[in-house]
């Protein structure tokens, strides 16, 4: 194995034992800190009859302190006006800067924060552009702004170049060029910027002019496996691919492509019974539950994050000692209609066997989890639709041989469903209307 392979050595390898001494010893101190400084905290905790004095161990850590969900949070906001609902540990003279959350599932989270060099989510993902092998010296390309952190602090970490561009929807034709001017070695994509590569694929030799990158990144909503394989296998990109660590991080593939890694260092990772409270074993499914342990701002602790997970604290091909998880999806995300209950994977996997709605740009409408009758409002690609009849027909029968309920169908071109998204990162599956 390479010897620089890690960014960081001793992080990113140490021992499993170390690791929960080091998050025993954060954990006690959080919860103390958060007490004293966070209303939020502090009314929470007092009404469970909870008191710093009685965590002195992850044991006490996990038999007494509460969850919280995003509903508390945004209950206390509303309740007492308080934009940071109450998590804030600091004065906001102190801030930095405050980013936010993309707002596809709900309102946007704020998330306030304070560093000199480099804020925690920085720092960790220093660990995984160095494992996607960008060396000082690099460039990247990198879209202007701060959504979720202002990443130039990065980029000095690490030594590399950023050219600022916009890489939003329409641009990518701009994009390419400036890539094959400037040899980025990384950028990172999102779902729409590459379902418009994939229109442009048409005019555009886009593996030659994406074959200056050593890598690319991947967030937001799942990309699929049809357009993951063009990505990887038609473009020949190096692509990565990665998610939430419960709202307090993000966590990333390796080279390995054998899930995603939890810098435990950062996040104290619970793995529970998305019902209830016990934890539940290595590689079955489960509610990631996230603890911040580097935000000294406005901490999550025990954060139920909705998100189901397998995972595993088995070491990585790697080498890296850090738990590992793959998204399953959202606890409560399933549709029943009647008996049956309908993932949304269950649609993509249907929808995904025919060309003109392979890019899987759906959503399904639902005033209520429970319903009578399954809807589905479904993007086609027009250059590649004719007869709209016979795609409706052909549309309806796959999801009904593979969800076993027969659905009713909007076809819109898949472009008009990217629009109405109010994210920067995806769009929303789940719609009332």
């Amino acid at each position: 194995m390479p010897e620089d392979r890690y960014y960081q050595p001793a992080a990113e390898t140490m021992p499993r034992a170390e690791i929960e001494r080091l998050q025993e010893q954060r954990v006690v101190e959080l919860v103390e800190y958060a007490y004293e400084r966070s209303s939020f905290y502090r009314e929470h905790w007092d009404a469970a009859g909870v008191h710093p004095r009685q965590i002195r161990s992850l044991d006490d850590f996990r038999a007494r302190i509460p969850f919280i969900d995003k509903q508390d949070v945004q209950d206390f906001r509303e309740r007492t006006g308080d934009p940071f609902a109450g998590l804030l540990c600091v004065d906001r003279k102190e801030l930095t800067s405050v980013t936010s959350t993309s707002g596809t599932t709900s309102e946007p989270e704020f998330f306030p924060e304070k560093w000199d060099g480099a804020h925690p989510l920085v720092t960790g993902t220093a660990r995984d552009l160095w494992e996607l092998g960008l060396r000082p010296g690099d460039r990247v390309m990198v879209p202007p702004g701060t959504f979720r952190g202002f990443w130039d602090t990065l980029f000095q970490l690490l030594g590399i170049v950023p050219i600022y561009i916009d890489t939003w929807i329409g641009q990518w034709g701009h994009v390419l060029d400036a890539i094959e001017q400037y040899q980025p070695a990384y950028v990172q994509l999102l779902y729409p910027m590459v379902v418009e590569l994939e229109r442009l694929a048409d005019s555009r030799d886009v593996r030659a002019a994406l074959a200056p990158l050593k890598a690319a990144s991947f967030a937001g909503m799942p990309l699929g496996r049809a357009l993951t394989a063009k990505v990887r296998d038609e473009w020949g990109v190096n692509l990565y691919l990665y998610t939430s660590a419960g709202d307090t991080g993000t966590a990333w593939e390796c080279s390995e492509r054998d899930g995603y890694h939890l810098w435990e260092d950062m996040v104290l990772a619970e793995h529970l019974d998305p019902s209830g409270a016990a934890a539940v074993a290595d590689g079955t499914v489960g509610e990631l539950v996230a603890t911040d342990l580097d935000n000294v701002v406005a901490p999550f602790i025990r954060f139920r994050s909705g998100d189901l997970v397998r995972l595993t604290r088995a070491t990585c091909g790697c080498g890296r000692t850090h738990a590992r998880q793959w998204p399953v999806g959202r606890k409560g995300d399933e549709t029943a209609v009647g008996d049956t209950l309908v993932g949304v994977q269950d649609v993509w996997d249907a929808l995904e066997n025919l060309p003109e709605t392979a890019d899987g740009i759906f959503q399904i409408i639902r005033p209520t989890r429970v319903v009578e009758l399954l809807r589905l409002r479904v993007g086609y690609t027009p250059e590649l639709t004719g007869d709209l009849a016979d795609l409706l027909v052909r549309v309806t029968d796959v999801v009904t041989a593979k969800v076993g309920v027969t659905p009713e169908v909007e076809l819109v071109p898949a472009d008009e469903i990217l629009r109405r998204s109010s994210s920067v990162a995806k769009f929303p599956r789940l719609v009332k209307a």
